[in-house]
């Protein structure tokens, strides 16, 4: 992978939850009757500016394109003409002005819970939280959990896929609770196990809370068949087919894929002799892995996937597909939990409940971007959803030039019967910069910090 892969779906991403979130304002304004004179996607020189509708807005790209803002008629900003007087956003009431701040973080989460509408109403394919053997004196190994049983709930709370599973793991966690797992095995049974989540560390420096935990996913053991071969690869180009089974390579016996994965990757640019079954007969091939880039390391590559199982697929995955009016509630109910989490996580960090190390910055948000991307538009989207939630939470938080910064001199407006002070305005500007400056300060560190940790 090279940094392209990382910083397309990055800017991909922030250009539609940037202009979500801006065009909240816009059209919450124009419902309003205030004039919008500029908005512009980007902060900084305009590199593309055009002029449209009635009020000749300007539609502006800019050259810095981590952030974005809508910029209304406002008698503190310019003079304005009388006759437009009763358009420019100060003239406007207080429940207005509400209106027209509030829509951008709203919009972000209107993004998302449309986002988990469409995955759920299409379908959307998700590892089955089968578990495998817990490795001994773990949590999970004292709570009796056993390899091969599937989770089916937590508390009471039903749990349908690996990834529910680690989220609710996840928010229980923060609360240091011993928790009881349903599970049933491959008999029938069904078991209730203690799992205490006293020891886990919600910190994005540690393990994974399922790791903590002794929790790993069960992987079934797959033969090392060829499926799809790439045009370009490696496999096709010495010869190798779909359907080939690999029994050997060099010196080295090979029964399952991961052998294979394993030898192909620490061998990029190195010729390998494959030993193939085919229709009954032991074939020998030269085949030279491609060395392709993975987070700063050669590895190896041939260009092929893992043939159809049909009967481990049905253990490994379910395809979670609801209804129009189930999927937009369980969208709603994604959306809700995600955003309640990170005020929760927001507040254990102000009171030194979780490490402030797990505040990301955009290079760790790039990263997240370009795997996801890796990993399917599904994924993507669920990343995409994700990030629009935490935009949202962010922007609502009390801080003077945030969203929520301006949402709370409005409701010291209705408490005292009149506006904040434009001094009272200026310091809080003042403050709200310095203590932003700071957040992005310390999540770059963060971001630093793991980058050369990994």
């Amino acid at each position: 992978m090279n940094l392209l892969d990382y910083i397309l779906p990055f800017l991909l991403a922030l250009g539609i939850l940037i202009v979500v979130h801006e065009f909240g304002h816009y059209a919450v304004a124009r419902l309003c009757g205030v004039k919008v004179l500029r908005f512009s996607l980007g902060f900084g020189k305009p590199l593309l500016v055009r002029k449209a509708g009635a009020d000749q807005t300007e539609w502006v790209l800019a050259a810095f394109p981590l952030g974005g803002y809508v910029k209304m008629l406002d008698e503190r900003e310019a003079p304005v003409a009388a006759h437009e007087l009763h358009r420019a956003f100060n003239r406007q009431s207080v429940w207005r002005r509400i209106a027209v701040v509030a829509a951008g973080p709203l919009a972000n989460f209107v993004l998302a819970i449309a986002l988990y509408w469409g995955l759920y109403t299409g379908g959307v394919e998700e590892l089955r939280p089968r578990l495998a053997a817990p490795e001994a004196a773990t949590p999970a190994a004292h709570a009796g959990l056993q390899g091969g049983e599937l989770v089916r709930s937590i508390n009471g709370e039903a749990v349908e896929t690996w990834q529910e599973f680690r989220w609710k793991l996840l928010n229980l966690a923060l609360d240091k609770q011993v928790v009881t797992v349903e599970t049933v095995n491959a008999s029938r049974e069904i078991g209730f196990h203690k799992l205490d989540l006293a020891g886990v560390v919600v910190d994005q420096a540690e393990r994974d809370v399922t790791a903590q935990l002794g929790l790993q996913l069960q992987r079934p053991k797959l033969p090392a068949v060829l499926g799809r071969l790439s045009a370009s690869g490696a496999a096709e180009a010495a010869g190798l087919r779909e359907g080939d089974r690999v029994v050997r390579i060099g010196d080295s016996s090979v029964e399952l894929w991961t052998d294979l994965v394993t030898i192909v990757r620490d061998a990029p640019g190195r010729t390998l002799e494959f030993e193939v079954l085919r229709d009954g007969r032991a074939l020998r091939f030269q085949v030279t892995p491609s060395a392709v880039d993975d987070n700063g390391r050669s590895v190896g590559r041939i260009g092929a996937a893992l043939a159809d199982a049909e009967d481990q697929r049905e253990q490994m995955f379910v395809t979670v597909r609801y209804g129009l009016g189930e999927a937009l509630s369980k969208g709603i109910g994604q959306t809700w939990d995600t955003a309640a989490m990170s005020v929760s996580v927001m507040g254990r960090m102000i009171v030194g409940e979780v490490s402030v190390k797990n505040l990301s910055g955009p290079v760790t948000i790039a990263d997240f971007a370009g795997q996801s991307a890796r990993m399917g538009w599904a994924h993507y989207i669920k990343f995409l959803a994700l990030i629009s939630i935490s935009l949202g939470v962010l922007n609502l938080m009390p801080v003077p030039v945030l969203d929520g910064g301006h949402l709370l001199y409005y409701v010291i407006e209705i408490i005292k019967g009149g506006p904040v002070s434009e001094r009272a305005m200026e310091i809080g500007q003042q403050i709200g910069m310095a203590l932003l400056a700071a957040l992005m300060a310390f999540a770059f560190y963060n971001d630093i910090n793991r980058l050369v940790a990994s």
